[in-house]
């Protein structure tokens, strides 16, 4: 007899709460053992939730599952990366949510698939490239250039340029995922462009190490510009983004915690 519940409906359910429950390593390990043909479907319908928690978990739980997947059937793994082009593909009719996000997390935990489709993730914040019009998509692309630039700095060294022109957006979330992306790739106007923006006082929430960060962009920027003085620190960045020491953190499915 499967393990696994018999209908869509229940599977997608089970899933859910995996995803949602107190240990989630645990719940990423069970979801990650599950048949791949399973599981992707239930993940991409969380992946456009408004449900922050079940989102980044969703997002999480993707790059286990395809991660996985492409160890044994690295074509299969392309099929649900080309997946993910379509759905932010103007000609798919479809939105496209959460897919920048969960192709950054898969390339960052996959060599292989971040050496076939890494130019693919840059092109979504190029204006030469598969631009993506909508902020909120362009939020989730360059949560995605982050998270591979932060596992795969080498392979972005020479696209840092192309997170510039989001330094000086309108929009805060923007100003400071460009921040926070840039990290690990050292650049002389990158420096100069973090420097002007120490006294941004916006807020924004940033998913990192598996937690969201309530921080100022201004705060970031410095935590940025410290790892370009010591270019060692950049590990160490991720580290204290992680380690909750921003004031107004709050780690998922955790009370908000103020350690100032």
């Amino acid at each position: 007899m499967s393990r696994y519940p018999a209908s869509n409906r229940q599977l997608k359910e089970k899933i859910r709460t995996l995803l949602l429950q107190q240990d989630i390593e645990s719940g990423l390990a069970q979801i990650g053992n599950m048949p791949a043909r399973k599981a992707i479907n239930p993940l991409f319908s969380f992946l456009c939730s408004m449900d922050e928690v079940l989102k980044w978990r969703a997002v999480m739980a993707m790059g286990e599952v395809v991660d996985r997947l492409a160890d044994k059937n690295m074509e299969s793994a392309r099929v649900i990366m080309r997946r993910y082009m379509w759905q932010l593909n103007d000609e798919s009719g479809g939105i496209g949510w959460g897919c920048p996000e969960a192709m950054g997390e898969i390339m960052a935990r996959n060599e292989n698939l971040a050496g076939e489709f890494g130019a693919i993730l840059i092109s979504y914040i190029r204006p030469d490239g598969n631009f993506l019009e909508h902020e909120a998509l362009q939020r989730g692309a360059l949560w995605g250039v982050g998270r591979l630039a932060h596992a795969r700095p080498q392979l972005l060294k020479d696209s840092v340029e192309y997170l510039h022109p989001y330094m000086q957006a309108g929009d805060p979330n923007l100003r400071g995922l460009a921040a926070w992306a840039s990290g690990p790739l050292r650049n002389k106007n990158t420096e100069v462009l973090l420097s002007g923006m120490k006294e941004d006082s916006a807020k924004i929430r940033v998913f990192v190490d598996g937690q969201l960060i309530t921080c100022s962009v201004g705060d970031l920027a410095k935590k940025v510009l410290a790892t370009f003085c010591f270019p060692h620190s950049c590990q160490l960045l991720q580290q204290e983004l992680g380690l909750l020491k921003f004031r107004g953190v709050e780690s998922l499915g955790e009370p908000a915690v103020d350690l100032r």
